[in-house]
């Protein structure tokens, strides 16, 4: 849908005055004072976007030119993109300001001669919306702290696990034409294996059975959330979709101080399902060659194995958080490693991410890209990523939940070849028990002689793998599967097992 007309939004507002006055997702506002600039509208945007999210409602308004009991439009001398709070223009603040972040859309009409500003404000989705640390909600007609009402609070918490993001509406309202022509249904009926249908009447059907669209009265179709972030011919025209588009960036050195070139999926930012294949061929042609190591390689071969860039880069799409506006997954490329982050914590221990079936904010998604096979079922993915790097004998591959910054990440680092010698203690260790981890979950226990194998150690030189055992065994990270035998017949397990 092309942005409101005044038509449309004087239309909006006409059937929003004829709502309740107590209902709870909108607020009416005569005019404004100064000392309600700031503060005073984030609080009610933390309200609406949680009273929203309490009544099922995809957006909340707070709107000002319409004098309050009589809902007669009286209009505003407001003009919120002109304003400012402190230094800083009113609407940076206010989207800084809360978290989640959501994309607030700032309507400036004239209704009936009157000059009208409505706020449109999207429902909270993963979390409440909160002002600073705290959350607000709606009350009848009153504003309140989230915290006072406890019984509210568990609600909307449990309203977020009922209704997924990939159930959103990113695009509502559209005719079948203006559907097909933001979808590449064409692309989507590929990947998914499925016969196009012969007549647009077919096409929509299946999309709304993959519930990539919702069949809306009116003859009118919304676009999922799921069906925009794998599928659209451009993510940019889908407003909460638009910065999510995978970025790869490359770097000159070890630093982030030089980049050497950044690229997104050309010529528009595709869906995930659409712009993976040109990803991947994208992140691999961008790669320096291995080093050959005995007869291990051939010299074409690039510096890390494809299968680990597929999944790791497949799992940064599908696991991120679509809540944390505004950051999208990411593969930043350098001459030792290569970064690949996505918005989230994970919701698996990282040490656990080897054995453990990986659980999704995005189950929908998830599903269906396991379906296009651009990643690995039943929690195997990351067991084929270590076993890769094992094959290319190189370091470990490390996993690390970043908290100490808000919103919190996700990230996975690929390290290029090292020397064992130039290895230090965290990264024997990290090798050690991701070994331990791999032979577990494939049927066997970890030995001397296996991780000599996967170390490239020399048989002779079998007390260093000793002495990285005995490292890993003192950080507990390992455990001893039986004590009774010889020592060099002693096999190892992971300390969870």
């Amino acid at each position: 849908m092309a942005n409101m007309t005044d038509a449309r939004l004087s239309a909006l507002l006409a059937d929003l005055t004829s709502l309740s006055d107590e209902t709870e997702w909108v607020e009416w506002k005569h005019d404004y004072t100064p000392k309600e600039i700031g503060p005073f509208i984030a609080e009610y945007l933390s309200a609406l976007a949680n009273s929203a999210a309490l009544h099922s409602k995809e957006s909340a308004y707070l709107v000002w030119g319409i004098e309050d009991g009589t809902r007669n439009v009286v209009g505003t001398k407001f003009k919120p993109r002109k304003a400012k709070h402190g230094n800083e223009k009113l609407e940076n603040w206010l989207l800084r300001s809360l978290h989640p972040q959501i994309n607030i859309k700032i309507h400036e009409f004239s209704h009936k001669g009157k000059p009208v500003v409505l706020f449109e404000i999207p429902k909270a989705t993963h979390a409440p919306v909160r002002f600073g640390s705290e959350a607000f909600n709606r009350v009848g007609s009153l504003k309140k702290k989230l915290k006072e009402y406890p019984t509210k609070e568990a609600e909307l918490w449990a309203s977020f696990s009922k209704s997924p993001f990939e159930q959103g509406i990113a695009k509502p309202g559209l005719r079948s034409e203006e559907v097909l022509a933001l979808l590449d249904f064409s692309g989507a009926f590929d990947l998914l294996k499925i016969t196009l249908p012969t007549n647009q009447k077919g096409i929509l059907a299946r999309l709304v059975e993959e519930k990539l669209i919702a069949r809306k009265p009116g003859g009118v179709y919304d676009i999922t959330n799921l069906g925009a972030v794998l599928f659209a011919k451009d993510l940019s025209r889908f407003d909460r979709l638009s910065r999510k588009a995978l970025r790869v960036i490359k770097y000159k050195g070890t630093g982030r101080t030089e980049t050497e070139r950044e690229w997104r999926d050309p010529p528009a930012r595709r869906g995930y399902a659409l712009a993976f294949e040109p990803s991947v061929a994208y992140i691999n042609s961008q790669l320096p060659q291995n080093e050959p190591i005995g007869q291990a390689f051939r010299k074409e071969v690039r510096m890390y194995p494809e299968t680990a860039i597929r999944e790791l880069v497949a799992n940064a799409l599908i696991h991120q958080d679509f809540s944390v506006t505004g950051a999208a997954p990411m593969v930043e490329i350098f001459t030792n490693r290569m970064e690949i982050t996505n918005p989230g914590e994970p919701l698996v221990d990282t040490l656990r991410f080897i054995d453990t079936p990986p659980r999704s904010r995005n189950e929908d998604l998830a599903a269906l890209m396991r379906r296009m096979k651009i990643c690995e079922e039943g929690g195997t993915g990351i067991d084929k990523v270590v076993e890769a790097i094992e094959d290319f004998q190189l370091p470990a591959p490390d996993f690390e939940a970043i908290t100490t910054m808000q919103p919190g990440f996700t990230k996975a680092t690929l390290y290029a070849h090292k020397k064992l010698s130039d290895m230090d203690s965290k990264d024997r260790i990290r090798a050690c028990y991701q070994h331990a981890c791999l032979c577990f979950v494939t049927g066997r226990r970890m030995t001397n002689p296996s991780l000599r194998q996967r170390l490239g150690i020399d048989q002779k030189n079998a007390s260093q793998a000793s002495r990285i055992i005995k490292e890993t065994l003192i950080a507990e990270m390992i455990k001893l599967y039986d004590s009774t035998v010889r020592l060099r017949d002693r096999s190892y397990l992971p300390f969870w097992a």
